[in-house]
């Protein structure tokens, strides 16, 4: 894993993405180094490299307190095209002190996590009057997982962590996606059960976008089972009808 510590201009970018005002990240490139990922096609940066780099934006929280002194208030996303509470988080604790200068300035904050490393800051995030916690959960089977979210935390610790902050008044939801291709439409009542078992107010979900070079390597992960659109629409269905039925609310994300 190559490290480099860099200077960034600015901390806050318009987001274009439903319900989040600004854009936050205070890394660029993933630890996590899910197989997935669209960041690399927006970015453009080559697959091949994605997961084995992070540029750490050393003095972002500095620029952060900056530019909060001027910006009209709106909600935050951390992260939008990195996962904020990556392992390399756990040094650099540059998420942390960012939380610490949008509190000061009470903006509003959504925060999206394949980690439980989000916990070490439920001190910092309950204090916040607007503040929800998403969690990206596409499996629940851990062995699949392993093979496209390799460096990720595992799901029932993200499970678990949801439970914490939901068991402490801070709002939690679930980005149900991209829905693994193994899923079966029978197995989604008992997905929304252990969703709500473990705080879940809400549940977004997304499917398996096959920008160029994912299809490839999912094919060879679940051959001969990438789902299409048609299956796709069941699924939705059937989480829909789940999710009304369980009084929880479910959106389809980027529609």
């Amino acid at each position: 894993m190559k490290i480099s510590e860099i200077k960034c201009k600015t901390a806050l970018s318009k987001s274009k993405l439903p319900g989040l005002d600004y854009s936050l990240n205070p890394y660029r490139g993933c630890e996590h180094n899910c197989c997935y990922c669209y960041v690399p096609n927006v970015l453009r940066i080559d697959r091949s490299n994605w997961g084995l780099f992070v540029d750490v934006k050393t003095n972002i929280p500095v620029i952060l307190s900056k530019e909060l002194k001027k910006k009209k208030k709106g909600v935050v996303g951390l992260s939008t095209v990195t996962d904020p509470y990556q392992p390399i988080e756990k040094k650099y604790r540059l998420t942390r002190y960012c939380l610490e200068q949008l509190l000061k300035k009470e903006f509003p904050v959504h925060i999206q996590t394949k980690s439980d490393l989000v916990l070490r800051d439920i001190d910092i995030i309950s204090k916040f009057s607007k503040v929800e916690v998403m969690f990206s959960i596409g499996t629940l089977n851990d062995s699949e997982r392993k093979n496209l979210e390799p460096n990720s935390s595992s799901i029932q610790n993200r499970l678990n962590a949801m439970k914490k902050l939901s068991d402490s008044g801070i709002k939690t939801s679930v980005f149900f996606g991209p829905i693994y291709p193994s899923i079966k439409i029978k197995e989604i009542p008992n997905y929304i059960d252990i969703f709500l078992e473990h705080g879940a107010s809400e549940i977004m979900v997304d499917k398996f976008n096959l920008k160029p070079g994912i299809e490839k390597i999912l094919e060879k992960i679940f051959p001969n089972n990438l789902n299409n659109e048609k299956y796709f629409k069941k699924i939705y269905d059937k989480i829909d009808y789940t999710c009304k039925d369980r009084k929880i609310k479910s959106v389809l994300a980027f529609n």
